[in-house]
């Protein structure tokens, strides 16, 4: 089993070594072009184009980015319900073969319903996950050619549809998920390829796997696993653990301004309780950063030299991971130091596993 390296491209410069998020605060043509180009040169597979509500938008910034560089594809996050899917069909098919098949769809339904209204949708949670299955129901339709075709769901009617642009990717992009409530794997199980978990211990990480590989079982799919982790590496151990710890006094003092994120989902929820447990689980995961930054995005961390953490990498590809999306909290100096410490000994441990 290769193992796919992903990255997440942001818009506009970091403010501070200690960014946890990165897709926010308008937009840099020059800084996009760059990151885009350092992850290339690292050697990363794909990189995530985040959404937001209020963030530049997704397939308009992987252009861009395609743009400037030339084997690196882009994962762009996606939340089914504000355009129509069979526009979305062609919009994703279009990119695709503008860009030589250089696309994977990552479908969200969106952090909370709050956020959600601020983009005029007023479904909750579960709701748009069942509509999420019929939006990708209609654009397999779509992507799968052919004559017109007719669909009669709960949220979509569609009468007489016909697409004349197909992806180049044959049968469609890679879409991956995530999430932890029933409604959400139940989706996944059932529509997408690849289920996109927060790094967790081995334990919980295997008993994930096991379960939704058995949920997916019943469509007849077998999905494949990606993680998402931060790594924290420097020369030695020591030096390593004082980088998470000047890392944490950033966010706490950030927190301390803007106030603690209460997790508005099942993922921030089981991060959080994990974190209660233990600031260190398996030797290297690293717990307190999530918890103080209240578990919102990926933020649990895996700490230590660059050899460690690629080994604590390579546990979970034992368990079935197949897929790892690393960034850190010094975005464009970090993709750099993994290109050339991380990544090479991931990808080399994961040839020599088979």
């Amino acid at each position: 089993m290769s193992v796919k390296i992903i990255g997440m491209i942001g818009v506009t410069p970091p403010t501070t070594d200690a960014t946890v998020h990165i897709i926010t605060g308008g937009i840099s043509p020059d800084y996009l072009k760059s990151f885009s180009q350092a992850h290339e040169a690292a050697d990363y597979d794909l990189v995530l184009v985040g959404y937001t509500s209020q963030s530049a938008e997704g397939i308009a910034v992987a252009s861009y980015a395609a743009a400037h560089t030339e084997t690196l594809s882009y994962l762009i996050a996606h939340r089914p319900g504000f355009v129509a899917p069979t526009l979305m069909a062609r919009k994703f098919a279009t990119f695709d073969q503008l860009w030589q098949g250089r696309l994977a769809i990552h479908i969200i339904a969106g952090l909370s319903d709050k956020e959600q209204m601020m983009d005029g949708d007023n479904l909750i949670k579960e709701d748009r996950y069942r509509r999420a299955g019929e939006y990708l129901d209609v654009m397999h339709k779509a992507w799968a050619g052919g004559g017109p075709f007719e669909y009669e769901g709960e949220f979509y009617s569609v009468r007489g549809a016909r697409t004349d642009i197909l992806p180049l990717q044959q049968p469609y992009p890679t879409v991956y998920f995530g999430g932890s409530s029933e409604g959400a794997l139940a989706m996944g199980a059932q529509h997408c390829d690849v289920f996109a978990m927060f790094a967790e211990p081995l334990a919980e990480t295997a008993a994930r796997i096991a379960d939704f590989l058995s949920r997916a079982d019943k469509w007849g799919r077998t999905p494949r696993f990606n993680m998402s982790v931060r790594p924290i590496i420097a020369e030695t151990e020591g030096a390593a653990w004082d980088k998470a710890a000047h890392i944490l006094a950033q966010v706490e003092a950030e927190v301390a301004v803007t106030g603690q994120h209460i997790p508005k989902d099942e993922s921030g929820s089981r991060i959080m309780a994990l974190a209660a447990k233990a600031d260190i689980h398996d030797e290297r995961l690293w717990m307190p950063l999530a918890a103080a930054y209240g578990a919102r995005g990926n933020t649990t961390c895996l700490v230590g030299t660059a050899e460690q953490v690629a080994e604590a990498c390579l546990e979970y590809y034992k368990l079935g991971v197949g897929g790892f999306l690393l960034r850190g909290f010094d975005p464009l100096n970090d993709v750099e130091d993994y290109g050339r410490e991380l990544i090479p000994r991931i990808r080399a441990g994961a040839a020599a596993l088979g």
